[in-house]
């Protein structure tokens, strides 16, 4: 007979083949349609088959073999067996935290004041919503929870959720439950709103997190709540071209990869290799050491000890330093000049994109030869006009110049580097800067260089440099004191629309203004260390409103990816989103005042709105409002990769293709397997694999969705390892062409890639 072992040896049970029959039929008998009779047989002959059991390993055997049970749907196999899956394992987590805890596991949620009050005490939760609501607000909002809601997860979901994002104590055992999570967030969000109206809002967005309309980005999700950590995402620096400037920057990003953030690097205005210093020609290294300086820091200064840091570089195609730059990710030639753990972005001119379609020479040049004999910096001009502008002006004036050094190259060749790179490591992300710079809502206060880690955030961008260093006294005592003049040090405050549950659900015009609001308070409840990043947050009050689940919505609408219906789809569904988005930060204005840089900018002259072409009666309407009451947000849409979080809502990532209809997630000691959302005869033939799809209708719904979104999205371009250089030419040319602003990863085959964890919202 077998036994179960109990309470850590301490007792021991003869096993009940009833029990475990009774215990799994109570949780899963709403799945009448599955084989559930005989998947108990299975539990039941693998226990019989050992002499004792911990009862722990019994519940693992369970959820293993339900595990097995996923595929496509056949006599053995079905997707809905993810769902039996994770109501095993909510039951563990559930009896877990009461243990610890010490409640009832039969209530499957224990006091969540007794939970604020434990792990603030124990120095895990900071005493914010302890401090800022009374114990019976506390009492009020724990009535809001749902165990219910929890049934909404698939066990990868559950569990991506419970690995990474879900508090534990300091021995790692379960204390917070989901549902908890989500209420904190939204109680942490809404704790400085007008006490009057604090709870309800709080309400709104606990009811748009708990149904999975929407997420947060993976730092609130974490970090909300809590004694450490900040909320944002990412960021985006600007290196001066000066000894101190970069050492700084590479401190401050260190700083910022400590506590979870991904950053992106505008390496354009350091001076070339060769170039001079202080007068003495020769001498300067050029970026490349600094490159490596900033892959160490990405290697030794990690995300909250979860992993490494994550940093993109960007470099403008017409910098002397290019050709090296796009070789250091390659696996080979000289070591010392590569730089494997960082990402690489190329900053592309309309220019240098005509040269390489008409097959025209390309010239390079040192940015700081240019300010130094010309007194201005090519990368602060684009081109305001399609067919030229500031920038193509700049340019033929430096070409022409006899007295500026310059190395001429073939367009085409240099695009060749790209390519070869791309395919090799799936960089660098392509950053179209006069498309960007043309569109950008606020260029009547600066310049957008390069875009962040995942290519989807467009701001403006400055560096920060050194006024003056002092020596003063407090107390009889002496104080170095540095003055700096902080330049735009750019945030990225993202949050995401679960298309797959919010647009069938019918809840857009409610979801997004609390959306909208939560974004714009992670803005003043951030803890940013890095202080010229929290003066740009408030010039600013930038947000990045995005969305997941694309390809899950196209599937249940029944419309094919490679369809004209799905690219006016995009348009019309990312226009109304965006009507929705801007008409919450306009409301938001009105009530709270508007960003301090509204004042010429294109939302306010609206620029913005004739730009896109915006001239029905609502959208009119809306631009007279924004006049009057002016606009929250300097920048509002932005769609992020999402990965880890669109996993947790049981969605298919961003605006993604899925991979395959099914596949297998790689887990220490087993595999799960995973299929597309909601797969079922009527959404089977509209899931076609992402290296199956043409890339150009995928370029052409990011190019009708890109004219609704003031900054980008982490769009990426799918091919196999065999493709031709001429068919990866013309999908960038297609792209450039079409006006979409950044493209991310190019994903082969042949290459494995991260997830970016620090943008996933």
């Amino acid at each position: 007979m077998t036994v179960v072992v109990k309470n850590n040896g301490l007792r021991s049970l003869p096993f009940h083949r009833e029990r475990l029959e009774q215990f799994i039929l109570k949780y899963c008998d709403s799945f009448h349609y599955l084989d559930l009779q005989q998947y108990i047989s299975e539990c039941i002959q693998a226990i019989e088959a050992k002499e004792s059991f911990v009862s722990e390993q019994i519940t693992q055997l369970l959820i293993l073999k339900a595990l097995d049970r996923i595929g496509i749907q056949s006599d053995t196999t079905h997707p809905d067996w993810t769902y039996v899956a994770a109501r095993l394992y909510l039951q563990k987590m559930y009896h877990e935290a009461a243990v610890n805890r010490s409640y009832n596991a039969e209530d499957k949620y224990g006091s969540f004041y007794g939970l604020l009050k434990t792990l603030a005490s124990d120095g895990i939760y900071s005493v914010d919503i302890l401090r800022d609501y009374t114990k019976d607000e506390i009492k009020q909002a724990s009535t809001w929870i749902d165990p219910d809601k929890d049934l909404l997860f698939t066990y990868i979901g559950l569990k991506t959720l419970a690995d990474r994002y879900l508090t534990k104590n300091y021995e790692g055992g379960v204390m917070e439950l989901p549902q908890e999570r989500f209420l904190i967030i939204s109680l942490f969000l809404m704790a400085k709103e007008d006490r009057t109206k604090r709870l309800e809002l709080a309400k709104e967005a606990f009811w748009a997190l708990s149904h999975l309309y929407m997420t947060v980005a993976t730092p609130t999700l974490s970090n909300a709540g809590k004694s450490y950590g900040q909320l944002s995402s990412c960021f985006i620096d600007t290196v001066d071209d000066s000894l101190r400037g970069i050492y700084d920057s590479n401190t401050d990003i260190a700083t910022l990869s400590k506590g979870g953030g991904g950053i992106g690097v505008y390496l354009g205005k350091i001076r070339a290799r060769g170039s001079d210093i202080r007068g003495f020609k020769g001498v300067s290294s050029g970026i490349l050491p600094w490159m490596k300086q900033l892959n160490n820091t990405a290697v030794s200064v990690d995300q909250l000890g979860q992993r490494q840091g994550s940093i993109a570089v960007y470099l403008d195609i017409w910098h002397k330093d290019i050709e090296g730059f796009l070789d250091a990710k390659l696996n080979n030639g000289d070591e010392r000049l590569r730089t494997h753990d960082l990402f690489t972005g190329v900053c592309l001119p309309d220019l240098f994109m005509k040269a390489v379609r008409d097959r025209q020479d390309w010239y390079l040049f040192d940015p700081h030869e240019i300010r130094d004999k010309k007194g201005w910096s090519l990368e602060d001009f684009y081109d305001e006009r399609i067919e030229g502008g500031s920038f193509t002006r700049r340019y033929n004036d430096l070409v022409d110049d006899p007295s500026i050094s310059k190395q001429r190259i073939s367009a085409i060749e240099l695009m060749k580097c790209i390519l070869k790179s791309q395919l090799e490591s799936g960089t660098p992300y392509m950053f179209y800067r006069d498309t960007v710079n043309r569109a950008n809502p606020n260029k009547h206060k600066g310049m957008i260089y390069c875009s962040n880690l995942c290519t989807e955030i467009l701001q403006n961008m400055s560096p920060t440099t050194l006024i003056n260093e002092v020596i003063d006294e407090h107390n009889g005592n002496p104080l170095l004191v540095t003055i700096k003049k902080p330049g735009d040090f750019v945030v990225c405050n993202l949050s995401s629309i679960n298309l797959g549950r919010a647009v069938p659900a019918g809840v857009l015009e409610r979801l997004i203004p609390i959306q909208v609001r939560m974004l714009d308070n992670v803005i003043d409840l951030n803890n940013l260390e890095v202080l010229q990043a929290k003066v740009t947050n408030q010039r600013y009050r930038a947000i990045g409103l995005g969305t997941f689940g694309w390809h899950h919505l196209l599937a249940k609408k029944g419309i094919a990816w490679e369809s004209d219906i799905a690219v006016e789809f995009a348009d019309d569904l990312y226009e109304h989103i965006n009507y929705l988005a801007i008409q919450a930060s306009m409301r938001l204005a009105e009530e709270k005042g508007s960003y301090p840089y509204f004042e010429g900018s294109d939302w306010q002259t609206g620029a913005y709105f004739t730009q896109r072409n915006y001239d029905s009666a609502r959208w009119k309407l809306l631009q007279n409002q924004i006049a009057s009451f002016g606009l929250r947000n300097a920048n509002i849409m932005a769609i992020a990769p999402n990965g880890s979080t669109s996993v947790i809502c049981s969605s298919t990532a961003s605006i993604d293709p899925v991979f395959k209809k099914l596949y297998a997630e790689e887990k220490k000691n087993y595999k799960i397997t995973v299929t597309a959302p909601e797969l079922d005869a009527s959404t089977f033939w509209f899931y076609k694999s992402a290296y199956d799809i043409d890339q150009i209708w995928s370029i052409r719904q990011q190019a009708a969705r890109q004219r609704h979104l003031d900054q980008s999205a982490s769009f990426n371009i799918y091919v196999r390892n065999d493709i031709k250089a001429k068919d990866m030419l013309y999908l960038h040319m297609q792209a450039w062409e079409l006006g979409l602003k950044t493209t991310y990863y190019v994903r082969s085959t042949a290459v494995s890639l991260d997830e970016c964890e620090s943008c996933s919202s």
